[in-house]
């Protein structure tokens, strides 16, 4: 997601403070907001992928989804 795609989002919230958005700013407002939320998730999917757990024995092994 880039800057400027995050300043959009910005813009689009602040005129919705002040005026109802048209059609055609809510779409690209709810696109945007999809994007944003989806890099987010790839983010922290990534963070968590690279996170280790280290037993006390010294052995470590990545987390685990709980059941």
């Amino acid at each position: 997601m880039t800057e400027e795609k995050i300043k959009r989002i910005n813009e689009l919230a602040a005129i919705a403070k002040k005026r109802e958005l048209t059609k055609e700013e809510f779409e690209e407002r709810a696109v945007l907001r999809r994007e944003y939320i989806d890099s987010f998730k790839a983010s922290l999917t990534g963070q968590l992928q690279n996170i280790r757990i280290v037993e006390a024995d010294g052995s470590k092994h990545p987390l685990r989804k709980k059941q």
